[in-house]
């Protein structure tokens, strides 16, 4: 490929190179120990080998269906196309609000045009995202609809909507003025508002939205209180993402964080020196801050997006350079939107085109579905569960709802995140591990459980794609992730090498 586009990537190649370097032994194994001790996840370790890079294992005995970790998300975000859906907490994508708001604000958002899509734009320019959903989802979904006909509890399938419900009907629910039978049952948290007054960003607790505020959305913010030609700036690169690959806007929260912690150091170094802290970008002490603030994204293993990216199959191999000069240029418009709205002189290398891609490969080789499950199929459900005579007197009123919806009642909250831990697991294609959200699990979290028991001391492994695939069509699979699948022959196949 021809040269950078970008004149930062040439302007601070030694310092992009530094950023990119791969951390030490010794730095993955203090920063992991660190974490671990931190979130108390004390059953695990983290352990780094020549050979397989880094490892997660056992640091105690696991049974069979035990829950290993409960992994936070470094960064993640609600895919654009999934918030007509579902309105969740932008911090820990908890549901919020009430079953009615979700229903009624579900409606009347579709209503005005604003449809589903059932395939994600991070899909535009992706192969699937380990092959890894935190919720099985598929044995529920599309089996349950009321039964119109008799109250026995039976279920029938309803594929079309109904006509569209009245406009005065979904705004009674979506403000509270009509309450829906048994819905005391499923309580959610209230919703509240952005620190910076814009309409994009919804919360459960103050909790999440100083968190929120302080980690990410005060440089990304499109509320009043934003300075209105970076609002407007901010706006070009939000549109931009939501329509081409809305993967952009966790590079650009990964940026932010970055960058409000750098600032959050030098504030302390200030303090720390008892007067002001004058830095520029060819300071050494300000970069050597930018290197601590990066730290937490320099442990995860990223290639570049146009590099990584698995070539489409409508894409010919002759074709492939200018395929991957095309995902270049995406990333490049991209970038320089979101220079144009946040643009830090002192963090002057995040936003050079090599980081920026590094960014984005970084999720396109660890991110890991993020998926929270909907109350509202838990609703329609519990009704449906009721005994006859209330059965019958709560569908009055469900069943007119649960028609308009149609097969998408039970749509959960899809997005798309890097979770610390969680990516440091190495693959298997007979692994002892899976992704799976249990009933209890009402948040964004990762959540590892065991399948089978697992032994102190053993490697703890999950499948990044589908591991019942034939062995070819796995390896193939695997390539993407930059290896060659070398698990025991067993877990290969009669047609294994």
């Amino acid at each position: 490929m021809d040269g950078s586009p970008c004149s930062l990537d040439k302007e601070f190649s030694d310092r992009i190179a530094a950023l990119l370097a791969p951390p030490t032994p010794q730095s993955i194994q203090e920063y992991h120990d660190e974490l671990i001790e931190a979130t108390k996840c004390l059953g695990l370790r983290i352990m780094y080998s020549n050979k397989h890079g880094k490892g997660v294992y056992a640091n105690s005995e696991f049974k069979e269906g035990e829950l290993i970790l409960k992994d936070r998300m470094l960064v993640a975000a609600q895919h654009s196309s999934n918030k007509v859906d579902c309105l969740v907490c932008s911090y820990c994508f908890r549901f919020i609000g009430s079953i009615e708001l979700q229903i009624g604000r579900k409606l009347y958002l579709q209503g005005l045009g604003l449809s589903t899509k059932k395939e994600c734009d991070y899909q535009t320019f992706s192969h699937s995202s380990n092959g890894l959903c935190q919720n099985e989802m598929e044995e529920a979904e599309g089996n349950f609809v009321m039964n119109e006909s008799d109250n026995t509890g039976s279920s029938s399938s309803k594929n079309l909507k109904a006509d569209p419900l009245p406009e005065d009907l979904l705004l009674s629910l979506m403000n509270g003025d009509l309450s829906l039978p048994y819905t005391k049952q499923f309580a959610l948290p209230p919703v509240i508002a952005c620190p910076g007054a814009c309409e994009e960003e919804h919360y459960c607790s103050k909790l999440c939205a100083d968190s929120d505020w302080e980690s990410f959305h005060s440089l990304l913010c499109t509320g009043q209180n934003t300075e209105q030609s970076r609002r407007a700036s901010l706006f070009k690169f939000i549109e931009h993402a939501n329509s081409t690959n809305d993967i952009f806007i966790l590079v650009a929260k990964v940026i932010s964080c970055t960058i409000l912690k750098y600032r959050k150091l030098k504030r302390s170094h200030a303090i720390e020196i008892g007067k002001p802290c004058n830095l520029d970008k060819t300071d050494e002490f300000s970069f050597s801050l930018l290197m601590e603030a990066w730290k937490p994204i320099s442990m995860g293993f990223k290639k570049r997006w146009w590099d990584c990216i698995a070539l489409p199959d409508d894409v010919d191999s002759c074709d492939e350079e200018s395929f991957r000069m095309q995902i270049r240029d995406l990333a490049f418009t991209s970038l320089k939107l979101l220079k144009g709205a946040i643009f830090d002189d002192e963090c002057a290398p995040l936003f050079s085109l090599e980081i920026y891609g590094h960014i984005i490969g970084l999720f396109e080789l660890n991110n890991l579905d993020l998926v929270v499950a909907s109350p509202v199929e838990d609703y329609f459900i519990y009704i449906d569960d009721l005994p006859c005579k209330e059965k019958r007197e709560a569908e009055t009123v469900a069943r007119p709802l649960l028609n308009a919806l149609g097969d998408e009642y039970a749509d959960c909250c899809q997005g798309t995140a890097f979770f610390p831990l969680q990516s440091c697991m190495n693959h298997s294609c007979c692994p002892n591990a899976k992704a799976f959200k249990r009933d209890e699990d009402r948040d964004g979290h990762a959540v590892i459980v065991a399948l089978r028991p697992i032994s102190i001391g053993e490697e703890i492994t999950i499948s990044y794609i589908d591991e019942d695939l034939p062995y070819d069509e796995r390896q193939v699979q695997l390539a993407d992730y930059g290896f060659k699948c070398r698990c025991p022959s067993h877990c290969q196949g009669a047609d294994a090498d």
